[in-house]
């Protein structure tokens, strides 16, 4: 992605945390006539491979998977974003823009659907969702329906080989400029106004 220096974020730590947080994304891949997309929840490990996995899985019926097999394919996870008024920097000679935040992973794509495999992956992602709820729930490998449920999706494995980090929040303005867009934010109101002011106050701090 076209990614200004002021905006490019490469820290692994901070990258691996925002796709954690944000672990609902977009996988892209091309079948050779066409472009192809999924939107998927993902794990995302930054502790295997030489530069960690996401792992997934996804229908059988869904024919990406067939294409994408042994390919290079792009991850998209995207998180805050919000429209900025030029009138908020009150001063002259502005124009409207966007803030967000987004992480683009490109690696290679491998599918399997080994029995093993397959239940690992699908406890994982389980297990990632349901942590915050009172009661778990997990899902028992040992029955017809489970058997019958995971013999339409298969999952999948995306050694990861590259990352790119954007926090585009108006570092091409000045601290005073970008004070006013975060306090026209918190005025504007609404969870995601709140958190991208949170970013930019945090980004101005260091």
């Amino acid at each position: 992605m076209y990614n200004p220096k002021y905006y490019e974020v490469t820290d692994k730590t901070k990258l691996f945390e925002f796709m954690q947080d944000n672990s609902f994304g977009i996988l892209f891949s091309h079948t050779g006539d066409e472009p192809m997309a999924t939107h998927l929840p993902f794990v995302i490990d930054g502790q295997s491979g030489e530069q960690g996995l996401i792992l997934g899985h996804m229908a059988k019926a869904n024919r990406q998977w067939r294409y994408a097999d042994g390919q290079q394919v792009m991850v998209v996870f995207h998180g805050p974003h919000t429209y900025v008024s030029p009138t908020w920097y009150q001063e002259e000679e502005v124009v409207p823009t966007w803030n967000y935040v987004a992480v683009h992973v490109t690696g290679i794509f491998r599918a399997f659907e080994d029995k093993k495999g397959m239940e690992e992956t699908v406890a994982r992602l389980t297990a990632q969702h349901e942590a915050s709820q009172p009661k778990p729930w997990q899902m028992d490998f040992n029955t017809e329906y489970s058997d019958q449920m995971l013999k339409r999706v298969v999952g999948f494995q995306i050694e990861i080989t590259s990352l790119q980090g954007k926090w585009k929040l108006n570092q091409n303005q000045s601290d005073e400029r970008r004070k006013r867009v975060a306090k026209q934010l918190k005025i504007a109101g609404g969870e995601v106004n709140i958190r991208v002011a949170e970013l930019i106050d945090e980004d101005i701090a260091g």
